[in-house]
């Protein structure tokens, strides 16, 4: 009965398909508690505005950062400890110009998690109270992000 028990995380895919229309792309339910809302990227703090006040994710785990090529995916974590259902979203943004609006104002844990794919990917958190390193030294080259594609070690001999 694997389908039964799926039931809420189905429920959250067709919720937000509802609250986001046009800006929804894609929502997968990877297997029982984790569900992947994948959305435009005007859309991704409304998208966890409502995943946070629905369906109670309130603690973020983190944000992960994938270089795609042309664009980087950001990946917000939310976890509701009490059901253990992870709601992820999903959005791109250029490599190009790699910027996107703090999510702090929602969850202020964020705070560290920008940093971290700031510091990582190059990501611009606009909005970011303390926009600055977290993993790297000081010293590191300015502009050079070791998780993105492109990147060489031989770069910071």
């Amino acid at each position: 009965m694997l389908s039964e028990s799926l039931e809420v995380e189905k429920e959250i895919v067709d919720d937000f398909k509802k609250i986001l229309g046009a800006d929804f792309i894609d929502g997968q339910v990877q297997r029982k508690g984790r569900v992947y809302i994948k959305v435009k990227t005007d859309a991704y703090k409304k998208a966890i505005e409502h995943a946070v006040e629905k369906w109670n994710t309130y603690h973020l785990s983190t944000i992960s950062g994938v270089d795609l090529g042309e664009n980087i995916e950001l990946l917000y974590h939310l976890l509701d400890p009490k059901a253990k259902i992870t709601i992820t979203i999903r959005t791109e943004i250029p490599k190009s110009d790699p910027k996107i609006g703090t999510v702090s104002d929602i969850l202020p844990s964020a705070l560290v998690y920008e940093r971290e794919v700031y510091d990582l990917l190059g990501v611009i958190f606009t909005g970011h109270p303390d926009l600055r390193r977290l993993v790297l030294p000081e010293d590191f080259p300015e502009g050079v992000h070791p998780l993105r594609k492109e990147w060489k070690p031989e770069e910071v001999k």
